[in-house]
């Protein structure tokens, strides 16, 4: 059964923030706003919202996969950027798309695209909904709008063990993706923030990039091939191991912004799991100090995993002990050997910088959760996600 996510905000129907949790949010824009106190609006219903009518008569042979109901129009409306929430929260949705489409393969895409050029539908991709950028939203000025959405199109097609690869469709989300590698010895570990919410031909698109990512950064490191289907047809290109015959197909459709068509499938990068970690949070008496301090790990070629630098207001919530410090969590991980020497020479830059560090046992394995590293990531993935 499809988890239910949330029309008006980040995140699943079935969570929210217990009031422990909201505490330290609501003491934050307090003080930043210099408020006594504020009600907290009721998160919106649908039948609270007014749509207009669809525009568009969806033809009998379509109607399968098209839908025009209240809420699935609903759902489809928004990104999820701090203006969208506010606007669902203020009841304000004037410009809903006409129309949903759920294609189940490349050959309903094809139909699809075919009848919003037949009466002058403009065509929007949906994969995750996660855009803060109002990529997905209809323009006003636009008469007849048809949102296609990819969530049928989530398979693992094929699995390339020796050349750590995959074959992946588009409207695939990053946890079905390491659901799906469980029993291999692989793993993506592709992590943006909206990484539970967004798809991998989402990622392609906006040209993602992740927190584990020092190294690999955005998702341009892992992709090896694409497949689109365009208006003007099917465009592939070709999974080559490295290439320098000219400009890159790959190059136009990442960071296209599905402007030239849907991504329906990518073949990407893997790599072993790793099975050595050492993690620590470093705490500097100022935000300069600890970004000098990341400046000399990246530029010491020592590539942590993960090397996020918070300042005080975004580490507070996170981290409790911080102080008004600004706070490091640094990660190192591998599949091949111990990480003792670079987790030290990491820690040494920072101690050149200031930083007073707290290590987690380098023999713990699951110590990327724990401590003050595992607040902020717990915090991080969840955070984003409620309304």
């Amino acid at each position: 059964m499809r988890r239910q996510k949330k029309f008006y905000a980040w995140g699943y129907a079935d969570e929210d923030l217990s009031a422990d949790e909201l505490k330290p949010w609501e003491a934050e824009v307090a003080e930043r706003y210099r408020l006594p106190g504020f009600d907290v609006t009721p998160a919106p219903k649908p039948e609270e919202i007014t749509l207009r009518k669809p525009r568009i008569d969806v033809p009998a042979a379509l109607q399968a996969m098209v839908r025009t109901d209240h809420l699935t129009r609903l759902e489809h409306s928004y990104g999820k950027a701090g203006f969208d929430t506010w606007r669902m929260f203020r009841r304000q949705v004037p410009n809903p798309p006409d129309a949903v489409a759920f294609p189940e393969n490349e050959q309903d895409i094809v139909r699809v695209l075919e009848w919003c050029d037949s009466i002058g539908a403009k065509a929007i991709p949906y994969g995750g909904g996660s855009s803060v950028v109002k990529g997905i939203e209809p323009d006003a000025a636009f008469d007849k709008v048809v949102t296609i959405s990819t969530r049928h199109m989530d398979k693992i097609l094929e699995v390339d063990d020796v050349s750590q690869a995959a074959r992946l469709q588009g409207g695939i989300y990053g946890p079905a993706i390491e659901d799906g590698l469980r029993k291999t010895p692989l793993t993506m570990r592709h992590y943006m923030q909206a990484y539970r919410c967004s798809t991998l031909g989402g990622w392609i698109a906006t040209r993602s990039g992740g927190h584990y990512a020092t190294l690999y950064t955005h998702i341009d490191d892992f992709v090896e091939s694409t497949r689109m289907i365009t208006p003007a047809g099917a465009m592939e290109s070709r999974r080559l191991p490295g290439s320098g015959a000219g400009p890159s197909p790959d190059r136009m459709v990442l960071g296209s912004e599905g402007i030239l068509g849907i991504i329906t499938e990518a073949w990407v990068r893997l790599r072993r799991k790793p099975t050595f970690r050492s993690s620590a949070s470093v705490r500097f008496k100022t935000f300069f100090s600890g970004a000098d301090a990341v400046r000399g790990i990246t530029q010491a070629g020592l590539y942590p995993a993960n090397c996020r630098l918070l300042e005080a207001r975004e580490a507070l919530p996170n981290i409790p002990w911080t102080n008004e410090e600004a706070v490091l969590v640094l990660a190192f991980e591998s599949a091949d050997h111990p990480l003792d020497a670079w987790m030290k020479r990491a820690l040494e830059i920072c101690a050149d910088h200031g930083g007073i560090a707290d290590q987690s046992d380098p023999d713990d394995a699951n110590a990327h959760r724990s401590g003050a590293a595992g607040a902020w990531r717990n915090r991080f993935i969840r955070a984003p996600h409620y309304g």
